[in-house]
């Protein structure tokens, strides 16, 4: 793959960047970790007065954990299954795998008391899995899969429901191409195969996977599966979920082989059961995937437009016309000023006005064909190309976005994250009703915040929206983001978005769920679960909240 001058695109598949080990207490490796620019440090107090540093993080030796409730008679069944080795109680595995990578993970990790799995169990194959949920089951310990440990919805959390102890099932052993039908366009990996891993090893025959969230360096194939991920290259390569072909799946009462054909009326498509069931229903170990071959070249363009329903309007024509970018985003003026304060443009992040990147990516010919009629479009739309320059600088950085997260966190301000989809005659009034919810919260607890926003993913009916959120808080940061938070959702689904676009369920948004899917959709889920999950013991309180399962009591303090 190449871009127009002939060079290879190196940020697009950096299967060399992923730290072996992530930082316990923040995101991605320790080594990139980002100061904030001195542009930012000079925006924030303008927007958000003036905000206390907060105290030293704890150090990872200080962390106090409550010792294993694992008895040596489990781990001996668990240890002859998987090995001694990979069984791990030591408190630095435990710590490493004690949650995911929200804001609210991120702040409890800074704190000296934490909340922890009782042992990681480390399984080589899909036998191994399948064993380890019959002991589970059978011992009364509860399971929580770990992937890349990247869930920003407390899909991780450490909760051991009504069971003596849970472990996390760390899944990373599970990785590797297991096939290539080169004809087909299909490829099988095993689970704990991370998306640099998969590029590298696709790569090597020709082809790519090409779906890049921004957790694209650490999260794992299974990760992508059980949280129905969606990349930044969804306009072109599709979400995740529309990728996936076939799956295995371990569960406590079985195992399961899905998907036999591209196309099959037989009965409802239970592979799409196990696509967003987020480690509640079974483990993921084997994804069957479309891939497609490398593509030959790359074009990249920058756009500008008055104001950021100028800039729906462009994407809206672009989707319904379907003009073919494998990338398309939209950021509204509170976002691009931001951005262009992090390259030291403050003058011009005081600016109005809205900002979007397009790629095309493929076969040279048609590549640039897609490319001329977007432009088209997107004139059309009001839109004033503004070069390949900025889109290729969007390009070079989309993964590293967490690491500014972590530097405002250092500095005191609350930063995080959420995301929602609805249809396009709905967008703009939804993003007015979740931005007043989020400055109203704050301003309720007295404290300033800004709320960015950009379209991130686009549909012929609709597109999501995704807010980053920075706020001032000077007391508590978790209590104060609760409310707020509850409010959020709150809006959401009174304003006809839907929970989660891809960052899934967890726990944080489980209380919402019977109000999107009903009454009569949450029994079929809980029914699926006792039967795949008679115990209770995979994942308790993800998906479907805790305690609305039979004999599902969470102890206090189980968070």
């Amino acid at each position: 793959m190449v871009d127009e001058d002939g060079t290879a695109p190196s940020a697009t598949t950096p299967g060399d960047e992923t730290s072996a080990t992530m930082r316990w207490n923040g995101w991605g490796d320790p080594a990139k970790a980002k100061e904030l620019p001195l542009a930012v440090r000079t925006l924030l107090p303008m927007r958000l007065g003036r905000v206390p540093k907060p105290e030293v993080a704890v150090a990872l030796d200080d962390v106090e954990l409550a010792p294993s409730s694992l008895d040596l008679a489990d781990r001996a069944a668990l240890a002859a299954v998987v090995g001694d080795a990979h069984v791990a109680s030591d408190d630095d595995a435990r710590i490493r795998h004690s949650g995911g990578r929200s804001t609210p993970d991120l702040l409890r990790r800074r704190a000296r008391r934490q909340d922890a799995p009782d042992a990681v169990v480390s399984p080589a194959d899909h036998a191994q899995v399948v064993e380890v949920l019959r002991i589970a089951g059978a011992r009364g310990i509860a399971v929580v899969p770990f992937g890349g440990g990247t869930s920003v919805v407390g899909g991780l959390d450490p909760e051991r429901g009504a069971h003596h102890a849970v472990i996390a099932l760390e899944l990373r052993r599970l990785t590797g191409l297991v096939s290539l039908d080169e004809t087909s366009g299909e490829a099988v990996l095993h689970a704990g195969t991370t998306g640099p891993e998969a590029e590298r090893l696709l790569g090597a025959h020709g082809f790519e996977l090409g779906h890049f969230p921004q957790s694209f360096r650490y999260a794992t194939l299974g990760g992508f599966a059980a949280a129905r991920s969606s990349g930044q290259n969804s306009a072109g390569n599709g979400r995740f979920d529309a990728m996936v072909t076939g799956l295995r799946v371990a569960t406590p009462s079985g195992e399961l082989e899905l998907g036999r054909a591209p196309g099959s009326a037989a009965g409802p498509d239970l592979l799409r059961l196990f696509l967003g069931s987020e480690g509640a229903f079974g483990v993921i170990t084997e994804v069957r995937v479309r891939v497609h071959r490398t593509p030959e070249v790359r074009h990249a363009e920058a756009w500008t437009f008055p104001d950021f329903a100028a800039g729906v309007e462009g994407l809206r024509r672009v989707a319904q016309l379907g003009t073919g970018p494998t990338v398309i985003r939209l950021s509204d003026e509170a976002e691009t000023g931001v951005s262009l304060a992090q390259v030291g443009r403050i003058g011009k992040a005081l600016a109005k006005g809205a900002s979007a990147v397009t790629i095309f990516e493929g076969d040279a010919e048609l590549a640039a064909e897609r490319h001329a009629r977007t432009a088209q479009v997107l004139r059309e739309a009001g839109g004033v190309s503004a070069g390949a320059a900025a889109a290729e600088e969007w390009v070079h950085g989309r993964f590293n976005a967490p690491y500014l997260r972590d530097a405002l966190l250092d500095h005191g301000v609350f930063c995080e994250t959420l995301e929602t989809s609805t249809t396009w005659s709905n967008l703009e009034r939804l993003k007015r009703e979740v931005t007043a919810a989020i400055t109203d919260g704050f301003a309720a607890q007295r404290a300033k915040s800004l709320v960015l926003c950009h379209v991130s993913h686009v549909y012929p009916t609709g597109a999501a929206l995704y807010f980053t959120i920075l706020a001032g808080v000077k007391g508590d940061q978790l209590d104060a983001w609760e409310p707020v938070k509850a409010s959020v959702n709150d809006a959401i689904m009174a304003g006809g978005g839907t929970i989660s676009h891809h960052h899934g369920v967890g726990r944080d948004h489980a209380p919402w769920l019977d109000r999107e899917i009903g009454p009569v959709g949450l029994r079929i889920l809980r029914a699926v679960k006792n039967e795949l999950d008679p115990a209770g013991v995979m994942n308790p309180g993800a998906l479907l909240e805790a305690g609305t399962l039979p004999g599902a009591h969470p102890e206090p303090g189980s968070r």
